[in-house]
C-alpha cells in the first residue's frame, strides 16, 4: 500500500498512469511490462529523492519473472537498487548490488533481441550509474573513473546521456577538490546540449553542482563566476 500511495504523489498524473499500467500488466501476466513499470517507478521516486520507495520499486523489478531469467533485465534492477541504497547510507549493500549488476550484464547475450525500452542499456549506462553510486558513497575518484569509462563508449548521438554523465564527472571532480577542472567540465554540458532545453533531471544535477560548488569553492568569486556565466543557459526553458 505504501508504494501505491507514493506513486500517487508523482506530478502530472504520472502516478495514476503507472498504477494503471502495473495493474494491466499484471492482468495480462506480462512480466516484461511489469518490470518496465517498476523500473520507471524507481526512476521517478529517485528524482523525487524518495529513496526508500526507489529501493522498494527496484527490488520489485528484480523480483519479476523476466529479471529472474534474463541477466540483461536483472542488471539495471540491481543498479537502480544500488543507487537508492547509496542515497540511504547503506554503502556496503549498495556496492554489493552494483557488483551484481556488473556480473549480470557480463552474462547478458549482446546478440539477443531486446525490447525497445531496454535496448539502450549496456556498459555505458551501467558505468554512468556506477559513477552516481560511487560518488554518493564517498568514492569520488572511482566515480570520476566510471564517468570517463562511460563517456569513452557513449555514442555522440546520445546527447542527453553524455550531458548527464558529464555533469556527474564534474561533481566527482568537485568532490575531490579539483574546483577549476570541475567548473570547466560542467561548462561542457551547455556545449553538448546547445540548442536543446535542459531536462528537469539535468537541472537537478546542476543544482547539486552549484550547491556543492558554493560550499567547497576556495573563494566566493569562483562560485559566482560560474553562476553568472551559465545562469542564462541554465534558466532557458
Amino acid at each position: 500500500m505504501a508504494l501505491s500511495g507514493g506513486v500517487q504523489r508523482l506530478p502530472g498524473g504520472a502516478g495514476r498512469h503507472l498504477e494503471l499500467s502495473l495493474t494491466l500488466a499484471g492482468l495480462a501476466q506480462d512480466s516484461e511490462m511489469t518490470m518496465q513499470v517498476w523500473n520507471l517507478r524507481a526512476m521517478l521516486a529517485r528524482q523525487r529523492r524518495d529513496y526508500p520507495e526507489a529501493v522498494a520499486c527496484a527490488q520489485a523489478a528484480r523480483a519479476t519473472a523476466v529479471a529472474r531469467r534474463s541477466p540483461l533485465h536483472a542488471s539495471p534492477a540491481h543498479a537502480r537498487t544500488a543507487i537508492g541504497l547509496a542515497h540511504s547510507g547503506e554503502t556496503r549493500a549498495a556496492l554489493n548490488c552494483l557488483g551484481r549488476a556488473e556480473t549480470a550484464l557480463g552474462k547478458a547475450d549482446p546478440a539477443q533481441p531486446r525490447p525497445s525500452w531496454i535496448a539502450f542499456y549496456g556498459w555505458p549506462e551501467l558505468h554512468s550509474l556506477t559513477a552516481i553510486v560511487r560518488d554518493v558513497v564517498g568514492d569520488a575518484a572511482e566515480a570520476e573513473a566510471a564517468s570517463h569509462r562511460a563517456l569513452a563508449v557513449l555514442p555522440d548521438s546520445y546527447r542527453r546521456n553524455r550531458a548527464h554523465t558529464t555533469a556527474r564527472l564534474a561533481l566527482a571532480q568537485l568532490h575531490q577538490g579539483d574546483v577549476e577542472q570541475a567548473c570547466a567540465t560542467s561548462g561542457e554540458i551547455f556545449t553538448i546540449m546547445s540548442g536543446v532545453p535542459l531536462q528537469g533531471r539535468m537541472r537537478q544535477v546542476l543544482g547539486d553542482f552549484q550547491r556543492d560548488l558554493i560550499a567547497s569553492a576556495p573563494s566566493a568569486h569562483l562560485a559566482h563566476e560560474w553562476i553568472d556565466r551559465y545562469r542564462t543557459e541554465w534558466s532557458t526553458p
